[in-house]
């Protein structure tokens, strides 16, 4: 087996929440063009549809658009029967779904805060928690989780959306101790600032963005293609010694 091949995912299935756009979106793209079949989750069943097939367009794999909730057990139960059922499996897990309500302590309510917290930390466990069984009977799988820089640092402003992605690392860590003897692997992949949906409140504010500039020693904002290789690592065996880990591609921000 050559290196390159320690890359490829022939023969697995992956399922990639919030698949259908931003981050989630070039997940799903690399996996596909890496051999796999990719079920791209969104909460608008149109939009997960229309990415899949225009993921399947671009590369020829098989992908499959499902409507999700990752605030809703029966809807994560829901999607992961339908994966098993017309895939013929699942072997890896990527917990992408997340919001972000920028507000600081002063502002935030308990609403705002319960929102983003489900989606992002909670909603990832129940996404965990429910394909784990078949990860461990299998013995072989993977669990990536996306956390942030904000995973490590802070930024003002973003009270529940940090203290999601902190719990990110501790959930990372835990699962993976919990699933290590199953030879099932867990890890979080740390975006730094990239050109998303989320962020457009930042492209909109020059100045904002120009402070944003000066804490990234790249000196830019991150591109999603340029998230594909450190995703498609953790989904293969080119990981297969690595897990309660966290990778970040942030530009060199967390160098500070």
């Amino acid at each position: 087996m050559s290196v390159l091949d320690l890359f490829r995912l022939d023969g697995r299935t992956a399922l990639v929440t919030g698949g259908n756009r931003g981050i989630g979106r070039s997940i799903s793209e690399a996996f596909a063009e890496a051999g796999a079949s990719v079920v791209v989750t969104s909460r608008d069943a149109g939009r997960a549809e229309q990415a899949a097939d225009e993921i399947t367009s671009q590369t020829g794999a098989r992908c499959l658009g499902l409507p999700l909730d990752v605030r809703n057990q029966a809807s994560v139960e829901d999607v992961i029967a339908r994966t098993r059922e017309e895939l013929g499996g699942i072997h890896i897990l990527v917990n992408n779904a997340g919001i972000n309500i920028r507000q600081d302590i002063l502002e935030v309510s308990d609403e705002n805060w319960e929102a983003v917290l489900d989606t992002n930390l909670a909603g990832a466990m129940r996404c965990a928690r429910a394909v784990a069984p078949h990860l461990k009977e299998q013995r072989w799988g993977r669990i990536i989780n996306i956390g942030s820089i904000l995973s490590t640092v802070a930024i003002a402003a973003r009270i529940a959306y940090a203290a999601s992605k902190h719990g990110i690392l501790g959930l990372t860590r835990v699962m993976a101790l919990d699933l290590a003897p199953h030879n099932v692997t867990v890890n979080a992949l740390c975006p730094g600032v990239f050109k998303t949906e989320i962020n457009r409140p930042i492209l909109r504010d020059p100045e904002y963005l120009k402070e944003f500039l000066k804490k990234i020693p790249l000196g830019r904002m991150g591109d999603t293609p340029e998230l594909k290789g450190a995703a498609l690592f953790l989904a293969s065996e080119a990981s297969s010694y690595v897990t309660g880990s966290a990778l970040y591609v942030d530009g060199g921000w967390t160098t500070h």
